[in-house]
């Protein structure tokens, strides 16, 4: 069965978010036109998100040294456990969809937390002779960002460092398809923000039957 991750890094839900308002429009279509696909929903900011610390770092460690789970602390356990599950899920969904906003340049810190959590080398990519490589090869992602401004193109365009990311990542990854759905211009010009959130809510149930 075909499994879609569906992953949201933004506190507020879709009636005060621009960003998650799209991508509810995106996953209830997706829903509809794929009744038959599971579908995880992933809200990063109520699920526990190890961040890379000491103990994780100690944790790993020992495990290399081969030093066995439960010779852990309980600390590392808990971290290091975590991380394997999510990482464990990443790999075995065959869709993403990231749901953000762009703030300060980028997106919230749990989403850079999540992408540290599933980058795993043996798991998400492998070192070869030749560099890494990416072992993600049969999935496809999207991203859905929600940005105030105008930064798909102008001077602005540079800034935009959260989409980038997610796309160099994915590349990293090995992930062929990755695309792009943005909210923008909505805080830059108020009187067309109705206009522009329900453009976008357009394209993203045209994007739920074929992505």
């Amino acid at each position: 069965m075909t499994k879609l991750l569906y992953i949201t890094a933004h506190p507020h839900d879709d009636t005060q978010s621009y960003s998650m308002a799209v991508g509810k429009a995106f996953i209830d279509s997706y829903k509809e036109v794929h009744s038959e696909h599971e579908i995880i929903n992933l809200d990063l900011y109520k699920e526990t998100i190890p961040e890379l610390d000491v103990d994780v770092f100690s944790g790993w460690g020992k495990l290399r040294s081969g030093s066995g789970f439960d010779e852990l602390s309980a600390d590392e356990k808990a971290k290091v456990g975590r991380l394997s599950e999510l990482c464990d899920q990443f790999v075995s969904a065959d869709k993403y969809v990231f749901v953000t906003p762009l703030w300060n340049f980028s997106f919230p810190p749990v989403m850079k937390a999540y992408i540290d959590a599933v980058s795993v080398a043996g798991k998400t990519f492998k070192y070869t002779e030749q560099g890494p490589v990416g072992l993600l090869t049969d999935k496809k992602a999207l991203h859905i960002q929600a940005r105030g401004g105008i930064y798909s193109e102008g001077p602005a365009a540079q800034m935009e460092m959260g989409h980038r990311y997610l796309e160099v990542i994915m590349q990293f990854y090995g992930v062929p398809s990755f695309e792009g759905l943005f909210v923008e211009g909505h805080n830059a010009m108020p009187d067309k923000a109705q206009e522009i959130k329900e453009n976008a809510i357009a394209s993203a149930k045209d994007i739920a039957h074929t992505f």
